[in-house]
């Protein structure tokens, strides 16, 4: 759907200017990224690179209520992250230029080369004219998104109880989750004989970008320069342990733990997770209120790529997110995800709990960060109606809606919104019981805050009169839905433990339920379905991540076929969706998909729309390739992205068209049927994305296009992921974004 422009002489002139910033994109796209338009541009201050939320709010009251602005001797400061192109690794004129501004570094990071830093606000635009910085981003805000679930994905199906047949736990995979902490001594993290934790390490990271400690702290001191923030050992600046009686004050993280790898079968109410034999590695970055910086999740974020092989790290799941403007090419905590991913580890991101405004309606573009992100896999909640039943299934009302909103600033001025179809898929996420977090003694007192906030939690397992360190409590949202996924993953990783993070993503979406109804907007390729990705992933070949295969290589495993393309879940048949999400908006299918090896597979490699881009991690002299030192980002130049043989959907979709339901809000299961039927177009030659080639845009929805009813997409805007309690109940809905 086009909106024209009510100008006649501007018509002609603008269509030809949209068809030269589409043969421009990709190269346009790369240079925000690597900090080489200045040149092209010449503008002082490169507002370009500077984000939309931090040059609107700079000013403005919001910087100080937000945490990241603060007025000290009558001058304003920010503290900002400050990426760079990484032409200079210690970035030692960049530090010189802030100390010479009155500012300070505070940090340095691994992920993604940036520093954290405070500088005067009057100095922002100056380091944004730098040749080799790529973007300057506020320090924002994160916060927490807010048995039965083993019937429900079919988690039970994949044990193997009878017959003598091995079955799958998630044993030997090990599920970092990154939130507010790990109540390590309830029951439902114990080992399967009962002796131990399965959380084999736990790490206090809060406050580790700008903060030494108690008595000790740096928080808006200006004059310090520690470029050594990422040490050769892998020891955070800031690190610190964690207390037991405080593992996990606010108690988010501890259920999302328990519903990704609990062990709750000792009780009645069954609350065992989806992977209940992983380990778990607690990387503690909210705080007693759910609430955190993304100087803190980038640290975090360090920390996992440092510590992956010490803990046998292969998935991680961020149940949290921060509001953000930019688009994901300049994002730092989609960049360092990025990063994460490109080392060989599934990231797992909640999509965020705003898909329902105030009066009821239904809300698109609403994904938060770093669910925007490409390369993570995006996960939407469903309503299971308190049954294992699968028919009667809804794609929660908060649950939030696709397309990505974030944006960048092309050459021309001309604001470029990524617009990339998520969520991948949705997962149970209503009403889930999982572990209750206490201190260590499991004591009423040592609740946390939400559990002693909001009794009702508790109440439907007995509330205060439940046995200690055996205490459950519900909770529903995104946050509660990625970890279901994040077990699943593991148990893929259990039976194929050779899959990359985008083969994973691929096979989760192939094998998804499409819930009659629901378009790919609010529920991504479908309902997670684990006897289908498990069945999959076991007829796949195991080397996958280590054989550098090239494009069209065989991909199943010798003498394998692929399985059956229906999984029985809950005594239900369930089909599998056959919807694969590539560049970002465009559709394939087709058995290719898993007998021949397609180039996205690549764990390093991120297609979306006309750029590609390569991410690898760089090692040092002398370590071997344990450690990362830092990561080199590269366009994709000409290179094979899909082979030939795959069946390209995208044309089936038509133009988007909310009323008509066509295009991106085409109901999932009507185009897998037609899929099914022998819709789409055989790709003879496969598809290449060459240098000064464009491909066709795909499905994607224009810039301010009203969808119906007063519908409109939203800005970018984005909120904290808040804590649902309900279906109709959304808590601590914070706006990050620093909008009025």
């Amino acid at each position: 759907m086009r909106t024209w422009i009510p100008y006649v002489i501007l018509v002609e002139s603008r269509r030809w200017a949209a068809v030269l910033r589409r043969l421009a994109l990709s190269v346009v796209a790369l240079f925000a990224l690597l900090g080489l338009a200045q040149a092209a541009q010449g503008a002082p201050g490169a507002p370009h690179k500077i984000a939309r939320d931090l040059s609107e709010g700079l000013w403005k009251q919001r910087a100080v209520d937000q945490g990241w602005g603060r007025d000290l001797g009558g001058v304003r400061y920010a503290k900002v992250l400050v990426v760079t192109d990484g032409s200079d690794p210690a970035m030692a004129d960049l530090r010189r230029q802030v100390m010479a501004m009155g500012g300070s570094i505070y940090h340095r990071y691994l992920a993604v080369p940036a520093v954290l830093a405070m500088v005067p606000a009057a100095h922002v635009a100056d380091l944004a004219a730098r040749a080799d910085v790529v973007s300057v981003s506020p320090n924002r805000r994160t916060a927490r998104t807010a048995s039965l679930l083993e019937a429900a994905t079919g988690a039970d199906a994949v044990r193997g109880a009878g017959g003598g047949v091995p079955g799958l736990d998630g044993t030997g995979v090990g599920i970092a989750v990154m939130d507010s902490g790990i109540a390590t001594g309830h029951d439902n993290f114990l080992a399967a004989d009962g002796r131990g934790s399965r959380v084999t390490h736990a790490v206090d990271l809060l406050r580790s970008g700008d903060n030494l400690g108690a008595g000790a702290g740096r928080d808006w001191s200006p004059g310090r320069d520690l470029p050594a923030s990422f040490q050769a050992d892998g020891a955070a600046d800031g690190e610190r342990a964690v207390a037991a009686d405080v593992a996990d004050p606010y108690g988010h993280g501890t259920m999302v733990a328990s519903i990704a790898a609990g062990r709750g079968g000792y009780q009645p109410t069954d609350s065992t997770g989806m992977a209940p034999g992983a380990s778990l590695v607690d990387v503690r970055v909210l705080d007693g209120q759910g609430q955190g910086t993304l100087a803190d999740a980038l640290a975090g974020l360090d920390w996992v790529i440092v510590h992956a092989r010490d803990y046998n790290i292969r998935v991680l799941n961020i149940s949290l997110a921060a509001g953000s403007t930019e688009s994901y090419l300049t994002d730092p905590f989609c960049r360092a995800v990025r990063s994460v991913v490109a080392s060989g580890i599934t990231v797992v991101a909640a999509a965020g709990n705003y898909g329902q405004g105030a009066d009821g309606s239904e809300l698109y573009g609403t994904i938060s960060s770093p669910g925007n992100e490409p390369s993570v896999i995006t996960v939407g909640s469903v309503n299971g109606h308190a049954t294992a039943r699968r028919s009667d299934d809804t794609v929660n009302f908060f649950s939030s809606r696709g397309p990505t909103r974030s944006a960048y600033v092309d050459a021309d001025g001309v604001r470029q919104v990524d617009n990339l179809l998520k969520p991948d898929l949705v997962a149970p996420g209503n009403r889930l019981v999982g572990a209750l977090g206490s201190d260590r003694t499991g004591s009423v007192a040592g609740w946390n805050y939400l559990a002693r906030t909001y009794p009702e939690l508790s109440a439907p397992y007995g509330g205060t009169s439940q046995a200690p360190l055996k205490q459950l409590m519900q909770l529903s949202g995104t946050s509660i839905a990625a970890p279901a996924v994040s077990g699943a993953v593991a148990l893929m990783l259990q039976a194929n433990p050779g899959l990359t993070p985008p083969l994973a993503k691929a096979i989760l979406q192939y094998t998804a339920q499409p819930l009659p109804g629901a378009n790919l907007l609010e529920q991504g390729a479908g309902l997670l379905d684990v006897p289908g990705a498990v069945a999959l992933a076991r007829a796949l070949r195991t080397d996958v991540s280590t054989a550098g295969l090239r494009a069209g290589a065989p991909l199943l495993a010798p003498g394998a076929r692929l399985p059956a393309t229906w999984s029985t879940i809950a005594g239900e048949r369930v089909d599998w969706g056959r919807i694969v999400f590539v560049g970002g908006n465009r559709i394939v299918t087709g058995n290719a998909l898993f007998t021949r090896y397609q180039p996205i597979y690549d764990a390093g490699t991120v297609w979306a729309r006309q750029t590609v881009l390569r991410t690898a991690p760089v090692y040092g002299p002398g370590g071997g390739n344990r450690v990362p030192r830092g990561f080199a980002v590269s366009s994709g130049g000409s290179t094979p992205l899909l082979t030939a043989g795959l069946v390209d959907a995208t044309t089936v979709l038509g133009d988007s068209c909310l009323p008509c339901g066509t295009g991106a809000f085409m109901p999932a299961d009507l185009l897998s049927g037609w899929l099914l039927n022998g819709s789409g177009v055989v790709l003879s030659e496969g598809v290449v994305l060459s240098e000064g080639v464009v491909l066709s845009e795909g499905v994607v929805l224009s810039e301010g296009v009203v969808l119906s009813e007063g519908v409109v997409l939203s800005e970018g805007v984005v909120l904290s992921e808040g804590v649902v309690l309900s279906e109709g109940v959304v808590l601590s809905e914070t706006d990050l974004a620093g909008e009025p």
